[in-house]
């Protein structure tokens, strides 16, 4: 029988089994421990001391794609696409923290933003921002017009 010791097929089990309350509380510790580490990784907010002659030196690496194909890094045209690679991964040996931003034209497809995003990627610069153009305050942006 599963709790009881009598031999009564009648009888109330007085037994509790507390295996499944153990597996509970082990699942919800290791939920907490995991979630606790992720939010402490996330870095401290720190008030840090100012300088007058302290600068701050952020590299970035700019990738712009224009609406008529054309492609520039950092301000220098390049071939095509494909030609991010070798730039991005120079870029990256000379400076580990680096940043990419991706300055797209409005009118330039889906596709190629994000075949530049995965060429980047590729590269090995995990850092990447897209550039916006904010809209004034209080004016909504335009709505997007469906395709007909």
């Amino acid at each position: 029988m599963a709790g009881g010791s009598s031999d009564d097929d009648d009888g109330m089990i007085s037994g509790i089994n507390v295996t499944p309350l153990v597996d509970v509380t082990l699942v919800l510790l290791i939920i907490f421990m995991v979630t606790a580490r992720i939010i402490v990784s996330q870095g401290m907010p720190m008030d840090l001391p100012k300088s007058a002659s302290g600068e701050a030196l952020q590299t970035v690496f700019s990738v712009e794609l224009t609406a008529d194909g054309k492609t520039r890094v950092d301000s220098e045209a390049a071939g095509d696409d494909e030609a991010i690679v070798p730039l991005a991964k120079k870029a990256k040996a000379k400076n580990k923290d680096l940043r990419a931003v991706i300055r797209a034209d409005k009118k330039v497809e889906h596709g190629r933003v994000i075949h530049v995003l995965d060429l980047l990627r590729r590269s090995g610069i995990s850092k990447i921002a897209f550039a916006v153009t904010p809209s004034a305050e209080g004016v909504p942006a335009p709505a997007l017009e469906p395709k007909k």
